[in-house]
């Protein structure tokens, strides 16, 4: 093979790729009827649906990142009895039906489930409600900030740590003042995936919590009860809102390198 011909023949098989991903995108967004768009565009169910999605999924990320980072660090920084198997259970939502993933969640978080039933009593129930919702997001979604966080941790050379506990530090302050600010962007890099992720799901939260509506149980919804002209118009709304909301968010959070 010529040394010009395997550049090219990856910038082909690249551009094939490129082109997979583009091409649905771009067909949905230029085939909807512009007057169901407008009518899409002040339909209450479908704004109450967006705003419940975003922010479901902006809530599961917060509590991701909250038990999310200390295991991330766990995982990067030590040694211990278990460990892969940790880490294969992390990534266990990527691997399992989300639909089975549902299931699950609803086997524990139903209204007979051991958690359901724990929770019941402060009035906190998990089936058909935004919690639920919130649930089923977090499952599926919590390996992207997990992993992408402890890579970002790995990348940081413990010694500065070592360097900070000899100048006086506690190890919360060496993490806090030395580690996290080296790390945030991995980190924001790993909500921001995992936020994204969220916004996508469906097997697990139809099963778990059909309502409130996201926008993918909306779209099947209509899809199902209507046809696909009126569910085409629902999903260009989330493309369009969650494309300029991820592009904006990328370029603020990541470096230039990782854009």
């Amino acid at each position: 093979m010529k040394p010009r011909t395997f550049p090219r023949l990856f910038a082909l098989l690249g551009a094939l790729l490129v082109a997979f991903v583009i091409l649905p995108l771009a067909v949905t967004l230029f085939s909807t009827n512009p007057a169901r768009l407008a009518d899409t565009l002040v339909d209450p169910e479908v704004g109450r649906s967006i705003g419940i999605t975003l922010s479901a999924a902006a809530v599961a990320t917060g509590l991701g990142l909250l038990g999310g980072l200390p295991l991330s660090y766990l995982l990067a920084r030590t040694r211990f009895p278990g460990k892969k198997v940790v880490e294969g259970i992390i990534d266990l939502p990527v691997v399992i039906p989300h639909t089975a993933a549902g299931i699950a969640l609803l086997m524990v978080f139903g209204r007979l489930g051991i958690l359901g039933q724990a929770f019941a009593p402060v009035g906190l129930v998990f089936t058909d409600t935004l919690a639920g919702v919130v649930v089923a997001m977090l499952f599926v979604s919590l390996p992207y900030l997990v992993n992408m966080s402890r890579e970002a941790f790995a990348l940081i050379d413990p010694e500065m740590e070592r360097v900070a506990a000899i100048d006086g530090a506690t190890p919360w302050q060496a993490f806090w003042y030395v580690t996290l600010p080296q790390a945030w962007r991995g980190i924001a890099g790993g909500a921001l995936m995992m936020w994204a992720r969220g916004i996508s799901e469906f097997g697990a939260v139809v099963i778990l919590a059909y309502h409130p509506k996201v926008v993918p149980v909306l779209i099947f919804e209509r899809f199902q009860g209507f046809g696909l002209a009126n569910a085409l118009p629902v999903a260009v709304l989330l493309i369009v809102a969650v494309l300029a909301i991820f592009t904006i968010l990328r370029g603020l959070l990541l470096p230039e390198e990782q854009r």
